[in-house]
């Protein structure tokens, strides 16, 4: 199997560093929701353009706003 953003062999969605950057971007959305009432989509394109986000949670992000029906 492959990560669905790097294409590095994995045995699940995504490679070690890019499933470590998805942890965080899903734990850290509590705290913006909390703080600024964004929804998941909106969080997703803040942190895609914010220039203090590191390339593995941009990488992801970019995929999870892909792959959003919201």
């Amino acid at each position: 199997m492959k990560c669905m953003v790097c294409d590095r062999e994995t045995l699940e969605k995504f490679c070690e560093f890019h499933e470590k950057a998805y942890r965080n971007v899903v734990q850290k959305f509590e705290y913006w929701k909390r703080a600024t009432g964004v929804s998941w989509k909106e969080y997703l394109k803040e942190l895609v353009e914010n220039a203090y986000t590191g390339c593995w949670a941009k990488e992801i992000a970019e995929s999870l706003l892909k792959n959003t029906d919201e």
